[in-house]
């Protein structure tokens, strides 16, 4: 079944994605730690990026390092409510799902770290 909402256009539809996107956002940090802990990390580091001396090239990989971390959070938590929409059994295929998409989020973090790490150094 397709959803109702996907016949309308223009400004409706962008006004109508901008509230679910909005929902979405707050249903995150709402209900995932994760999601928190890296929000609360993006309002110290994002405005650090901006404050050190480097190059503006430098400020804007710093700074879409940081929300990489939390657009693959957001991610990863879409597929975990989805699995657990699905069943709260335990099953491999569930099990692997979300290992893999926590493991989509580390490897985001370890971006954020080699990011700052070379541009910090350059």
């Amino acid at each position: 079944m397709e959803s109702p909402h996907k016949g309308k256009t223009g400004l409706t539809r962008l006004w109508n994605a901008l509230g679910y996107s909005l929902a979405g956002f707050r249903a995150a940090y709402k209900h995932e730690d994760a999601f928190r802990q890296e929000i609360h990390l993006a309002v110290i580091l994002i405005p650090l990026a901006l404050w050190l001396p480097v190059s503006h090239l430098g400020k804007a990989l710093m700074i879409g390092s940081v929300l990489l971390v939390i657009i693959i959070e957001l991610i990863n938590s879409a597929i975990e409510a989805t699995v657990d929409r699905i069943s709260l059994e335990n099953h491999d295929l569930a099990k692997r799902a979300k290992d893999i998409g926590s493991s989509a989020v580390l490897v985001s973090l370890i971006n954020v770290a080699m990011v700052w790490g070379l541009v910090l150094t350059a």
